[in-house]
């Protein structure tokens, strides 16, 4: 009998089991961003969600787009349980069938959240905010002695080959571009706009985010068209840079949570996407990425106050949030037009 035992335990020891019940500590694989995002999400909720549950949080990292891809790809099933994307990406997740419902009474922090931070598809919310930017202008502060204030300035003379601007390729390009037109004062519509975006004299069309980044260290632009949370980031490691809300308005997005349909380990997920949206996520997510709080009553410092995409004194409200149903129908007319009259011209 006692031999018996001994192989029992050997036989549990050598799978990795034991007596106790579960074999593995539970987990819980979230689809996030590189870089300095990817640690800040890793700081402000992952790492916080851990110790709270002794879940553990295996991050793949991604841009929206590839993470979108891969859930597509893995539809019958998903390695992925919970994912952020951006706006505009994730109306494509939700249209292309990969994103589950999220239940308030499983996620009872959704009712903390801006309504404007609440995304719904056939009356259930699909996504939700973890928080927001702002679209407009970085700008050299040594370098452009007359600050930008207004989109039209992206024809100065001054900043003639000094300026980058996000091509269709980057989650930026299409939503600026259909932007743009919407603020136009011109007849002519996407003629018009285009027209303009002929004239403009940017030094390059950027794809990503880095490469914006990149020429705004390495001085080969003085401006760009450009996100206000990485602008924030570049200027606190001591680069001259600062972030303009033109006059006629800075568009805003922000990054969202989504349950993946089918996860493997829903319930961990659910639990996940309720610790990102507490208080204390929201407001570490601002502390670090600048992002604008998209749970109600966050406070924090008038430093990082004065950095969010609405200024000191603003709000949510003072965003221009485009209609990504609309900009996604349009999306690759835009991306054809653009590669035939602007990239290729």
């Amino acid at each position: 009998m006692k031999s018996l035992k001994l192989i029992l335990l050997g036989a549990v020891l050598a799978t990795g089991g034991s007596f106790g019940g579960n074999a593995s500590a539970e987990s819980v694989t979230v689809g996030w961003f590189g870089g300095n995002w990817g640690e800040a999400f890793n700081q402000c909720v992952a790492e916080p969600f851990t110790k709270a549950t002794g879940i553990k949080v295996i991050p793949e990292i991604g841009t929206s787009t590839v993470n979108l891809a891969k859930l597509e790809q893995q539809r019958a099933a998903p390695s992925i349980d919970a994912v952020w994307m951006d706006g505009g990406v994730s109306e494509l997740a939700m249209g292309s069938g990969v994103i589950d419902t999220l239940d308030p009474s499983r996620i009872p922090n959704l009712g903390t959240v801006v309504p404007e931070g609440i995304y719904k598809r056939d009356g259930s919310i699909s996504a939700v905010s973890t928080g927001f930017y702002a679209v407009g202008i970085a700008y050299n502060t040594k370098e452009l002695k007359t600050p930008p204030t207004s989109w039209n300035d992206l024809w100065r003379t001054d900043l003639a080959n000094e300026l980058t601007f996000p091509s269709p390729a980057n989650a930026l390009g299409v939503p600026t571009i259909v932007f743009l037109n919407a603020i136009s004062k011109e007849p002519g519509g996407m003629d018009e706009t285009f027209k303009r975006l002929k004239t403009l004299k940017a030094s390059e069309f950027y794809d990503s985010s880095g490469a914006a980044a990149n020429a705004l260290q390495s001085g080969e632009v003085t401006a760009a068209v450009f996100n206000s949370a990485p602008t924030w980031d570049l200027a606190d490691r001591g680069l001259p840079l600062a972030f303009v809300s033109p006059k006629e308005g800075a568009w805003g997005g922000d990054v969202r949570l989504h349950l993946v349909k089918g996860a493997r380990n829903k319930a961990a997920a659910e639990k996940f996407i309720n610790a990102a949206i507490t208080p204390a996520a929201s407001a570490c997510l601002a502390n670090k990425l600048y992002l604008g709080p998209s749970v109600q009553g966050v406070k924090v410092s008038p430093e990082v106050a004065r950095k969010l995409p609405w200024g000191t004194n603003g709000s949510v409200k003072d965003l221009k949030f485009l209609d990504w149903w609309d900009i996604n129908k349009q999306r690759a007319a835009l991306v054809d037009r653009w590669n035939r009259e602007i990239a290729h011209k």
